[in-house]
């Protein structure tokens, strides 16, 4: 017997699909999700009860006749009065709802009126120049407002500063303890003014309001495209783009910002074309989530690949709702069941196979079943109901920025809630500015954007992070002054931070109950060694902390492991592989904690040692530099000498050293020899070139990189 999808068959009631669902349980007809089928015989059920119901009232509605009320006679001048009554009243309740206008008004002029007052009975305060013959001052004041305080000439002031050691002009600061000491020569005693500390975030709650539910509409769904390489993730988007513009006239799509929008039965989409690890990691490290609905691109000729793997790990971790984009169904290799079979082992179970994930088999090439793939978008879409209010100030995040040399800092925003103008002050991060010009994904200058709409913005102070959120806020003042604090705050957290967690303080953190769950990146070599690594890393869970692998792939570890593990705060573990330069970097930056290893054991009793609180590495890797291979020679009686270029540090004759090919490690041991040109050479630095001779090893390559490094004893102090 034929079947039928809820969602269907919500299209044929005209209904919400979670409506529908309401109603098959009222009638016992049990579904689990808006793609669950029924049988044909539940579905006449179904369409007589509630659709028979409707036609009935409407058969009632036109059977029963109106009701004809005779008219009373009334005299003219009865008629005149009533009108005048009913403008009479009409003219009372309009003052009141004036009133209402204008008190509502009054009351919000009232709150910005008294948060300007309390603001100005603060500087009041610190402002008193003397209480009880005490002249206050604070932690920094100018030459001219300290020589005004106590009553001296500002050369005066300059004067005893120069006897002091300090040159400073007239519009100089000096710091409190300076004017203490220049005040006491004149016998005047000062105090210093205890400055309060003003959260940014504070000044922010006035701004920021909760939305009624009766002010919320739908809007349109944000959606990233994630996969492997050559999956076809790029040539998935060229299609959607083509067929389903927004804007049909303007024959395709310029790239000017980083998203573009789609539209299908009245509905918009919109794409984010930044990549989509880097989407989600990178914004999500700063607590902003811009995607509302993942794809996953697999090619039905190819299967999922260790970047599918870690797609799927990445749309798991920022909790949001996946569909499988199965491409490629025209080439002859096709085979959609394995693909459904392998993503089977990574947990995600496709629908058709008694699972909740949404798979759509594709074709960017032909186009087959695109339709498909947005109406699905959609269907998931108005399942986790999105809303927005556009009638109230924006609020958005930034995907994308960079500095431009016509326009200044420019940031490709996409708008959360509430509408966009030109003219509107706003705080973005650290950044802060009047909004000049909004541009669309078309290279179309816009006045307003409304939810769901990204659009590149100029007229910031400076180029913001990917991941900060912006917010619109009353007056240019208020903007700067809110920017300057988190800047000032940024400053005084990088001293004062927690850190991120790392096997050195694992164990305190456990004491403190502070860590219950130590989420945990395993990269390696082979993939068994990955599968292997986890399993062992899992078996040491405890009753205080459970060890959790949040992902495992092959090959070098890459920024985007980095940002996934600052995200998640987690702790990298490489086996066989080393981090790329620009991961290296950014781990220190984030301060992730990156640890590799060669062995096995060595990784898991360094985390059983951690978790019991005796870990106490005596030695520890110190990075001289790497060196890239340009060209081999063989040389009689040396074997083979490596042509290198030094690309980062330097490279000592005593080093040790690690050979690292497409990021896994084939060789470590120790320099035989290290020339320039004829001559040995001790060290050779950055920049310059050198032949480098392994120890008892000749499979050197061109491109393989040499890392060197030393090993120095270190002294474990204990944490306070």
């Amino acid at each position: 017997m034929s079947k039928i999808r809820v969602y269907e068959l919500a299209k044929k009631l005209n209904l919400s699909s979670k409506e529908t669902m309401k109603k098959l349980e009222e009638l016992s007809i049990s579904v689990n999700s808006h793609m669950s089928s029924i049988e044909e015989e539940d579905v006449k059920i179904v369409e007589e009860l509630l659709l028979g119901g409707q036609e009935k009232k409407e058969k009632e509605k036109k059977e029963t006749p109106k009701k004809e009320v005779p008219k009373k006679e009334v005299p003219k001048k009865e008629e005149k009065k009533s009108k005048k009554k009913s403008k009479d009243q009409e003219e009372k309740k309009s003052p009141e709802k004036k009133d209402e206008s204008s008190k509502s008004k009054k009351k919000s002029k009232k709150k910005t009126k008294q948060s300007k007052k309390s603001k100005e009975g603060q500087l009041e305060a610190q402002q008193e120049e003397e209480v009880d013959g005490i002249i206050q001052i604070e932690e920094k004041i100018l030459v001219k407002d300290f020589a005004e305080k106590i009553d001296k000439s500002p050369n005066e002031v300059i004067m005893k500063l120069v006897q002091l050691g300090i040159m400073a002009a007239i519009n100089q600061e000096i710091d409190y303890d300076t004017a203490e000491v220049i005040a006491e020569e004149y016998g005047i005693e000062v105090e210093k003014i205890e400055e309060v500390e003003e959260d940014p975030e504070e000044l922010l709650e006035f701004e920021v309001e909760e939305d009624k539910p009766e002010d919320l509409r739908f809007r349109a769904p944000v959606v990233s495209v994630m996969g492997h390489v050559d999956h076809g993730k790029t040539s998935l988007l060229d299609a959607i783009r083509k067929t389903k513009h927004v804007d049909s006239e303007a024959g395709g799509i310029t790239q000017h910002i980083g998203a573009s929008e789609v539209e299908i039965n009245d509905q918009k989409i919109v794409f984010l074309d930044t990549p989509g690890h880097e989407a989600f990691t990178s914004m999500r490290a700063r607590g902003a989530k811009a995607t509302d609905i993942a794809i996953l691109v697999v090619a039905a000729d190819d299967g999922v690949m260790p970047q599918t793997v870690e797609a799927i790990n990445h749309a798991r971790a920022a909790e949001i709702p996946m569909i499988v984009a199965i491409n490629k169904i025209d080439k002859p290799g096709a085979n959609p069941d394995r693909v459904k079979q392998e993503l089977t082992e990574q947990n995600v179970v496709i629908e058709d196979w008694g699972g909740d994930v949404i798979a759509v088999e594709v074709s960017a090439i032909t186009g087959e079943n695109i339709d498909q793939l947005l109406e699905m978008i959609l269907l998931v879409a108005e399942m986790e109901e999105l809303k927005a209010n556009p009638n109230r100030k924006a609020q958005g995040v930034v995907i994308e920025a960079n500095l431009d040399k016509g326009k200044g800092p420019v940031a490709t925003v996409l708008v959360k809630n509430g509408t966009l103008t030109i003219g509107d002050n706003v705080v973005v991060g650290l950044a802060s500015g009047k909004i000049r010009a909004m541009v669309n994904d078309l290279g179309k200058r816009l006045k307003k954007a409304g939810p769901s709409t990204a659009v590149e913005i100029t007229g910031l102070s400076e180029v913001p992070s990917a991941g900060d959120k912006l917010y619109v806020v009353e007056d240019e003042k208020t903007a700067r002054t809110i920017a300057t604090k988190r800047q000032n705050k940024v400053k005084e957290d990088k001293v004062k931070t927690d850190k991120r967690i790392s096997l050195d303080d694992l164990y305190e953190q456990m004491k403190q109950g502070k860590l219950k769950e130590l989420n945990i990146i395993v990269k390696a070599d082979v993939q068994g060694s990955v599968e292997a690594v986890k399993q062992s890393l899992s078996k040491l869970t405890n009753e205080e902390v459970s060890i959790k692998p949040i992902h495992g792939g092959v090959g070098a570890i890459t920024e985007t492991d980095v940002m996934l593990a600052s995200a998640s705060n987690a702790i990298i573990i490489g086996f066989n592989v080393r981090p790329t330069s620009s991961a290296s970097a950014i781990a220190k930056k984030e301060e992730v904690d990156l640890r590799t290893y060669r062995i096995i054991y060595n990784a898991i009793e360094d985390i059983e040692a951690a978790m019991e609180g005796m870990l106490d590495p005596e030695f520890q890797e110190v990075d001289l530099g790497k060196a890239e291979v340009r060209a081999t020679f063989k040389v009689p009686n040396a074997g083979m000498v490596a042509g290198c270029y030094v690309k980062e540090g330097k490279v000592t004759r005593n080093s040790k050293i690690r050979l690292v090919r497409d990021g896994i490690v084939i060789h470590e041991g120790e320099i035989d020899s290290l020339r320039r040109f004829k001559d040995d050479a001790k060290e050779v630095l950055t920049g310059f070139e050198c032949g480098i001779g392994l120890e008892n090893f000749n499979d050197v390559k061109e491109g393989d990189v040499i890392e060197t490094y030393v090993i120095e004893e270190v002294e474990r102090k204990a944490k306070k």
